[in-house]
């Protein structure tokens, strides 16, 4: 989980806290997204952090216990992007992981579906709406197969958007893991993000999709998103004890 900036475009919210610490429904959202991990049986979960890390470990600790949840701290959360996150996690990426975005917030049958997808190295988890901004992960596809993935791909040839959750199994973990490392002795590596790499990678080598559309997520950049993340963590809330109750 990459969860190492500050979250500056959701201010005044982080002026004092990480983006992942920031409550929505009485619970920050790097605790919805573990909640949700768990409940699809994730039990080895690492989270990177950097801005505010103390206060994340302390939150995680508190909620989780000591060493419920590992984490890892990137030095160059201020000077970087999510690219050098994921460097820092490289010794993480020696077998099957998911990769999560911090700031994306999901129902469990969002993990379950892309668990439960076709194996292949690497599968991008997608959604599908009927226009995307300026914001958008977008992707272009062929079929289920990835092209093209970044912001500023041609409207008229955009299909889907990344929701921001990975899966790398088989000999994707140690594609990503060498073409991070390979990108990162570049000092412009430092400004870029790391599904640029996957972008690159797709040119090279099969990269697949996953579809989610339907099924509940969201992703929290500014100040207005919160209350749509609101309604979503609600409908997890619901659904949760909707289930407990007909488990009596």
């Amino acid at each position: 989980m990459l969860s190492a900036g500050q979250g500056k475009r959701l201010l005044p919210y982080t002026a004092e806290r990480p983006k992942c610490i920031v409550p929505i429904h009485g619970r920050a959202m790097v605790e919805w997204q573990i909640d949700e991990l768990i409940k699809c049986g994730v039990e080895d979960i690492c989270v990177v952090l950097g801005y505010g890390a103390d206060k994340v470990e302390q939150q995680l600790k508190d909620r989780y216990g000591q060493g419920g949840v590992r984490t890892l701290f990137n030095p160059f959360y201020s000077v970087g992007d999510n690219l050098s996150t994921c460097w820092i996690a490289r010794s993480e990426m020696t077998e099957d992981f998911i990769l999560l975005n911090g700031d994306t917030l999901f129902q469990a049958p969002v993990m379950e579906t892309l668990l439960a997808s076709e194996r292949h190295p690497i599968t991008v988890t997608i959604d599908r709406k009927n226009s995307y901004d300026g914001d958008d992960m977008k992707v272009v596809l062929d079929g289920e197969r990835l092209l093209r993935i970044g912001k500023d791909l041609p409207l008229d040839q955009v299909c889907a958007e990344s929701i921001g959750m990975l899966l790398f199994r088989g000999e994707g973990p140690e594609l990503f893991r060498q073409a991070v490392e390979d990108v990162m002795r570049h000092p412009a590596a430092l400004k870029r993000w790391y599904l640029s790499v996957i972008d690159e990678l797709a040119r090279k080598t099969p990269v697949w999709t996953c579809c989610i559309e339907g099924l509940l997520w969201c992703e929290v950049d500014c100040p207005a998103d919160l209350k749509h993340a609101e309604k979503v963590v609600r409908a997890i809330a619901d659904r949760q004890a909707g289930d407990m109750r007909g488990a009596v």
